[in-house]
Parts: C-alpha cells; sequence; structure tokens
C-alpha cells in the first residue's frame, strides 16, 4: 500500500477541467493515515533543521498539522479562512486555480524569530502556501519548510516556492492538473 494509491480523482471539480486529489480517503483509511503521518513523523525527527511550532493552512492541513505536532511534541497554529479567528487577526489575500480568497492567523499566534513548519495538504499553483508564508513573516517568524501530502509538479506550485527560497516537501506527487 502507498500513500498515493489511497487518494482518488475527482474530475471536474470544483470546475470543468480540474482533477481535484482528494485526501479524505487516505485520512478515513486507518492504515493510510498512520502511514502518512508515520511518514512525516520520521521525516521531521531526523531532518537537518529545527523548528519550534507547525502551521496548518485550513482545512485539511489542521488535520494534518495537528496529529504531526502530536506526534513531534510540538504546538500548533491553524492559518484559518476570513473571519474564523475569534481574536486580533492579520490576513492575506491570494489566489487560487479558480478565484481568490483571504487566510488569517492570530496577530499574537508566533513570536519574533520562531521558526516553523508550514503544513497542508496539496500544493497546486502554491497561492496558497504563498500567502501563508507571507503572514507567518508579518509576524516575525521564519518558514522552515513547507510539506504536502500532494504535490502537483505540472501547476507549478513547487517552482514558484522555490524560486522565492523556501523548502519544499512533498509525500507525493500526481503528474498533470
Amino acid at each position: 500500500m502507498t500513500i498515493k494509491s489511497k487518494i482518488r480523482t475527482i474530475p471536474d471539480y470544483p470546475k470543468k477541467g480540474i482533477m481535484f486529489r482528494d485526501i479524505t480517503t487516505l485520512i478515513k483509511d486507518p492504515v493510510g493515515f498512520r502511514l502518512m503521518i508515520d511518514t512525516l513523523t520520521q521525516r521531521y525527527m531526523h531532518v537537518g533543521f529545527q523548528f519550534d511550532t507547525i502551521v496548518g493552512i485550513e482545512s485539511r492541513g489542521f488535520i494534518i498539522g495537528s496529529a504531526l505536532a502530536y506526534t513531534l511534541g510540538k504546538g500548533f497554529i491553524p492559518i484559518r479562512k476570513k473571519g474564523k479567528l475569534p481574536a486580533e487577526v492579520v490576513s492575506q489575500e491570494y489566489e487560487l486555480e479558480y478565484g481568490t480568497d483571504r487566510i488569517e492567523i492570530h496577530k499574537d499566534a508566533l513570536k519574533k524569530g520562531e521558526r516553523v513548519l508550514l503544513i497542508d495538504d496539496l500544493l497546486a499553483t502554491g497561492g496558497t502556501a504563498l500567502a501563508a508564508a507571507a503572514l507567518v513573516e508579518q509576524l516575525g517568524a521564519k518558514v522552515v519548510e513547507m510539506a504536502f501530502i500532494v504535490d502537483l509538479p505540472d501547476v507549478g506550485g513547487k517552482k514558484k516556492l522555490t524560486a522565492k527560497g523556501y523548502k519544499v516537501f512533498s509525500l507525493t506527487e500526481f503528474e498533470g492538473d
């Protein structure tokens, strides 16, 4: 069993021409979920850099990031869509494959100089990840790596992120859109 084999593809969602890579089939499978978290845990227990906290992007980044934070003994901070956080926030607009959106983080979520592992489920255009990194950096923290379950290399997000100086890791790739 591989992580990739547990991810289903839904054609033409959310609009015609998009091949949606759905990780809900991976996370509902107890063996697949464990494999995903154990693989990430092993990487970040032995990787050559240190980080202080995990920041997860709404919503599937919450699932992955929370479980990983637990296994690594780190804190977890959510980046949410506009209007979901109760305290004072900083926000960032970004472009999606199919529109625009805005994300937010609590203004007091990170300390200056804090080192962050940024987590989300899928890397496509890189817009969400760049917006999340901008929020982290507005608070004076540093993104030491961005981790994803799925990378869509043909869409170009990884190239965009690495060109901006970010380290990027993914568990699997799907060729094509």
